[in-house]
């Protein structure tokens, strides 16, 4: 017994005209392609170097094994013996023929093929449509896996800007195409027309050969020769934001028999669930950007005497924002009004009250410079709101002055500033301030230090300092494991004390999840 198996580099490639068997021509090329045995050649080394559409329909993704009593069989031109063809542990009983050239023709009758099932193939698309992601990759999927068994040639068109259509094809074995082309008007492409305006359950009917005459030529020419061209919706309804068809070409028997049909509309519905799905997440994800966009902080303005350097990392989630955030807003006279918050929680309630938090010291700071009664109102209004979350803040004013910046600052229940000296003395800014957010009652009050050049005054959320051990989860990164990362730091530039604080912080966490950080540095300029 011999086995030789298909070339492992390549899948089983269609009829071509180059490479045949001698006296090969195109009528015998166009004889195989149609007929509903697989047919297989094998070239006078052993090796398989064609199938035709049943034989490639047959073998799917496995590697041919043909097995004969000799090597090559040893028959005339004029004689025929038998064989196996092996595919992923079935052997399907074969003729072998010999040809011109030592080639050999190993045919699997079409009554020897298994018949598919309808189930079988459905439940094997399901996970794949499932897993696709995005308009376009769920589009080539759904084009891809029509291929596999409903039709040699396939194309998903869906409706794009410009009176276009976008494409997406697939042919067997598994050349892939992609484009936008231009629609075709109704009153030319009646049947095509009628399956966009579908709002009922999916029907593949047949398009006539001069309709398909009509489409543009990537797709007419695509179709030519086959033995039916059909089309099924692929959207229940222009509401649904996804109507699409899926054109169908067949140059054999179909390959569910009378199934098919059944298969067809049954593939189309899933298919088109899977749009619609990926349409719905498109949109959340547009509208999840812009979210992120309007809620996460933007980097400092660059002052004169003053420079700013940041660390945000929001807790991973569905938002890259979180409830910890940072503002620094210029005034005309140099000064920098700026502000670092923690809104209790999480997720994206916290970032939604975060941008109302943020928006509201944005425009309560064009009026009013005191820190006490900035945060006197912003409590006002957080109570009045009717939340049941509240804030940790501490804002300010810099104001570079005679080669240092003077800073106000005034918090609200938040973790005290530290100021990194360049002598490397860490010290505590002393700023007493209950929660924002919980009493009418809430008392605040003001600090006004100075920085030198080469000193750095860091504002931080307690993502830091609650920041938990990778190997012991009850272990928290601490006040005094800061102090003594940002004392070993001391005398350098604030974007050094920053990489220096986030690398200490992430050794300490490893792949462990954490709250939101944010971190805003603040030194004197040169």
């Amino acid at each position: 017994m011999v086995s030789r198996p298909a070339p492992a580099s390549t899948a089983l490639p269609p009829m071509t005209g180059d490479g045949g068997p001698p006296g090969f021509d195109a009528f015998g090329r166009a004889v195989l392609e149609d007929v509903r045995d697989a047919v297989f050649l094998q070239d006078d080394a052993g090796l398989v170097r064609w199938a035709n559409p049943a034989a490639r329909t047959l073998a799917g993704d496995a590697e041919p094994q043909l097995q004969s009593g000799a090597s090559p069989p040893a028959v005339s031109s004029a004689d025929q013996v038998t064989g196996h063809v092996e595919l992923a542990g079935h052997r399907h009983p074969a003729r072998i023929r010999a040809l011109p050239g030592g080639w050999h023709a190993w045919t699997v009758a079409a009554e020897e093929i298994p018949q598919r099932h309808v189930g079988d193939f459905l439940a094997a698309v399901g996970p794949r449509l499932a897993a696709a992601r995005g308009r376009h990759g769920t589009a080539r999927v759904i084009a891809e896996l029509a291929a596999s068994a409903l039709a040699e040639t396939v194309f998903v068109l869906l409706p794009t800007t410009r009176g276009r259509w976008e494409w997406w094809s697939c042919e067997r074995p598994a050349a892939q195409g992609h484009g936008r082309i231009r629609r075709v008007p109704a009153q030319v492409a009646p049947v095509l027309a009628a399956t966009f305006g579908t709002a009922g359950r999916p029907q593949p009917v047949p398009v006539p050969a001069p309709e398909v005459a009509t489409l543009p030529s990537v797709v007419a020419d695509r179709f030519a020769g086959h033995a039916e061209v059909s089309v099924v919706s692929l959207g229940p309804s222009a509401s649904s934001g996804v109507t699409g068809a899926l054109l169908l070409g067949r140059r054999a028997d179909p390959g569910f028999g009378a199934e098919q049909s059944r298969a067809v509309v049954e593939f189309a519905a899933a298919a088109g669930t899977a749009l619609a799905n990926a349409q719905r997440y498109a949109r959340q994800e547009e509208a999840t950007r812009g979210l992120e966009t309007t809620l996460r902080p933007v980097d400092p303005p660059e002052l004169d005497g003053v420079r700013f350097e940041t660390w945000y990392e929001p807790a991973g989630g569905v938002l890259a924002v979180g409830g910890d955030f940072f503002d620094v807003l210029p005034h005309e006279d140099g000064s920098a009004f700026l502000v670092l918050g923690d809104i209790c929680g999480k997720g994206p309630e916290a970032a939604a009250l975060t941008g109302r938090v943020r928006h509201a010291l944005t425009a309560l700071a064009m009026v009013e410079r005191d820190g006490r009664t900035l945060l006197r109102l912003l409590n006002e209004l957080l109570i009045a709101g009717g939340s049941s979350r509240f804030a940790t803040l501490v804002l300010g004013t810099a104001r570079p002055s005679d080669g240092g910046v003077g800073l106000t600052l005034a918090s609200g229940g938040h973790p005290a500033p530290l100021i990194v000296r360049r002598s490397g003395v860490v010290e505590e800014v002393t700023v007493p301030g209950t929660l924002v957010g919980i009493s009418p009652q809430a008392r605040f009050a003001e600090a006004e230090v100075r920085i030198e050049r080469g000193d750095v005054c860091l504002l931080y959320t307690d993502g830091i300092t609650e920041a938990r051990n990778r190997h012991e989860q009850t272990e928290l990164f601490g006040d005094d494991r800061l102090r003594s990362v940002l004392a070993a730091a001391a005398g350098e530039p604030a974007r050094e004390v920053v990489r220096r604080l986030r690398q200490a912080v992430r050794d300490w966490l490893g792949s462990s999840a954490h709250d939101d950080i944010a971190v805003l540095a603040i030194e004197c300029a040169d």
